[in-house]
């Protein structure tokens, strides 16, 4: 059985852009008869906030949205708020360790700030990282670990990534793309790219519907779910829909976007889903 899900990250209210992702990946389960799965991805405490969950619950029903399985209804492979899955991410986290997979980086924010002006390219998270602290000696390490704690990084292999995207097609990645990447930051706090497979692998996720930013996450997250043993859902990356000002929609645009505001405006779910379905048509 096809199961989908959607997973919001609750840092701001939902706007017509993350509604339109909602409802294609919705439409694709509910096409096929399967399980959709309502996620909150609220592992970065700092900018997630529970006002903001419960409006995208709010926002989500208010366009006649439903999920099979949720933080609002529970279902067999809950948790469904990533800040209460903690152990899920560590234990991934040994286990990956335990492999060889991962190694401390110990370079500052200053560091990486200083990188995005350097000739290694950039990946949807930022500059690529070059690999400073990747050929450390275990004594280096050590020295190093005394004055700062470490984030720790996955060891990219050399190899093309290549999948299809029921959307986009074929895709290939060359060896190194993107860099070494972040699974666990300096404050303890697990990365998206680790926690978003984790769950999807417990959580039973065979197909992934996102936008097309998220193209580029891909992947290091086929890498992951390789290195843990996971089965790798389908992925289907959706265009992204943009501002007057000619950027992609985000916070930024304000009222004339939110799902909220455009409720209280008296705006009826039909002409919002309409105008989506006009859009992504």
């Amino acid at each position: 059985m096809l199961r989908g899900r959607f997973a919001p990250t609750p840092s701001g209210a939902m706007h017509i852009g993350n509604a339109g992702t909602a409802l294609l990946a919705w439409l694709a389960v509910r096409n096929e008869g399967g399980a959709f799965i309502l996620r909150m991805e609220d592992l970065d405490g700092p900018r997630s906030k529970p006002q903001y969950a419960a409006g995208i619950l709010e926002d989500l029903q208010w366009l006649g949205l439903d999920w099979d399985e949720g933080p609002d209804v529970g279902g067999p492979y809950g948790p469904y708020n990533q800040s209460e899955r903690r152990e899920w991410y560590e234990d991934a986290f040994r286990r990956l360790e335990r492999a060889g997979w991962l190694y401390p980086c110990f370079c500052s924010r200053k560091d990486l700030l200083q990188l995005a002006s350097a000739p290694h390219g950039r990946a949807s998270e930022g500059p690529v990282y070059p690999g400073f602290c990747r050929e450390l000696s275990e004594a280096e390490r050590a020295e190093k670990a005394r004055v700062k704690t470490p984030s720790f990084r996955f060891r990219l292999p050399e190899r093309t990534i290549a999948f299809r995207d029921l959307i986009m097609g074929e895709q290939s990645f060359p060896p190194g793309f993107g860099g070494d990447f972040v699974v666990k930051r300096a404050d303890g706090i697990m990365s998206y790219q680790l926690a978003v497979v984790v769950d999807d692998g417990a959580m039973g996720v065979t197909q992934v519907v996102r936008g097309s930013d998220l193209l580029d996450s891909t992947p290091r997250q086929i890498l992951l779910y390789e290195a843990l043993g996971l089965p790798i859902p389908q992925f289907a990356h959706v265009p992204l829909l943009f501002g007057p000002d000619g950027k992609r929609l985000a916070k930024r645009h304000g009222s004339m976007i939110g799902l909220s505001n455009l409720r209280k405006a008296g705006v009826k779910p039909e002409a919002v889903v309409g105008t989506l379905a006009y859009l992504y048509g």
